[in-house]
C-alpha cells in the first residue's frame, strides 16, 4: 500500500504542453489541470490519469493504495502481449489498468477505483478482474461504499476466455456488495464499452456519465453492419443513453465532487464531519 503521490501538484508546476485528445491543439499541462483537462480550444474532455483523478475527488492525502502489487499475469503466453503490457507500462506510469484504494470524501470514508485507459485501452484482463472484485470484497468486510470510474475498451483478448470469466466474477462481487446493503456509484466516462459494460460498469446503484462519453458494447459500425439499421448520430453518447433510462445522469468534472459527497451523505447511515 502507498499514499496518493501528488499527480496535481507535479502537472501544475509543469512548464510542459500536451496535444488535445480530440483537437490536437497544444495546451499547457498546467492550464489544462486547471480545467479539469477540458480542452480551452475545443472544450473536450481529455483522459485524466487515475492518481489526478483521485486527487480531484477526496480528501487531500487520504487515498492509500489497495492490491497494487506489481502481478505480470500472461496466462496463455499470447505473442506479444509481454511487449505491449511493458510499453503501457511506461505510458502510463502505472503497472495495469486499474487503480484501487481507499479515501475519504468530505470525512466520508469510502473505497474507490479508476480504470486507466492509457493502459490497454483499461481493457480488463485477470489482475484488473481482481483488483475490482477483491476492492468490493474489501468494502463488504468493512461496511464501506464504492465509487468507481469506469473507461475501457473491454475485455483484453490476449488473456482468452479468462479475460471474460471477469465479467462474471467482477458481477458477483458487485451483487453481494448490494446484497449487503451497500452504496456503489460509478461514472461512465469516454470511452466505456465492451465486457465492462456488459458487467459491473452498469450495476451500479447510481450510474452517472460525463458528457459526451461513448458508452456501449459492440461498436456502432459493428451494429449498423450487423442489423442493417442506420443508427443516429447520437447514438451511445451519455446524452442518447441518458435519454433512454440507461444511466441516471450526466454531471460534469468540476461538479462530481460535490454530486458524489451528497450521494454518499444521503446513503450512509454514519459519516465524519456531518
Amino acid at each position: 500500500m502507498s499514499d496518493s503521490t501528488g499527480a496535481i501538484a507535479t502537472m501544475l508546476s509543469s512548464d510542459k504542453t500536451v496535444a488535445c485528445g480530440k483537437c490536437k491543439k497544444q495546451v499547457g499541462e498546467a492550464e489544462l489541470v486547471k480545467r479539469y483537462f477540458i480542452c480551452p480550444e475545443c472544450h473536450s474532455y481529455n483522459r485524466i490519469p487515475p492518481r489526478a483523478r483521485i486527487e480531484l475527488l477526496v480528501d487531500e492525502g487520504s487515498f492509500t493504495e489497495l492490491f497494487g502489487a506489481d502481478i505480470d499475469a500472461d496466462p496463455i503466453a499470447f505473442p506479444g502481449y509481454a511487449e505491449k503490457k511493458a510499453t503501457s507500462r511506461k505510458k502510463s506510469g502505472e503497472n495495469e489498468a486499474v487503480l484501487c484504494g481507499t479515501a475519504r470524501m468530505s470525512g466520508i470514508t469510502t473505497c474507490i477505483f479508476v480504470m486507466n485507459s492509457e493502459f490497454m485501452m483499461a481493457s480488463m484482463g485477470t489482475v484488473v478482474g481482481d483488483r475490482i472484485a477483491s476492492l468490493f470484497e474489501y468494502a463488504i468486510s468493512h461496511k464501506l461504499p464504492v465509487i468507481g470510474y469506469a473507461a475501457s475498451g473491454g475485455a483484453r483478448m490476449q488473456e482468452g476466455v479468462l479475460s471474460l470469466m471477469q465479467m462474471a466474477k467482477t458481477s458477483i462481487a458487485a451483487k453481494k456488495h448490494s446484497d449487503a446493503g451497500l452504496l456503489f456509484l460509478v461514472c461512465l466516462t469516454d470511452p466505456t464499452m465492451g465486457g465492462v459494460t456488459a458487467s459491473f460498469a452498469t450495476l451500479g446503484d447510481i450510474i452517472i456519465a460525463e458528457p459526451n462519453a461513448l458508452i456501449g458494447f459492440a461498436g456502432k459500425r459493428v451494429i449498423e453492419q450487423n442489423t442493417g439499421t442506420k443508427l443516429p448520430e447520437s447514438f451511445q453518447s451519455a446524452e442518447f443513453q441518458l435519454e433512454h433510462g440507461f444511466i441516471d445522469g450526466i454531471v460534469e468534472r468540476k461538479d462530481q465532487r460535490d454530486y458524489i459527497v451528497d450521494m454518499l451523505k444521503l446513503h450512509t447511515k454514519k459519516f465524519v464531519g456531518a
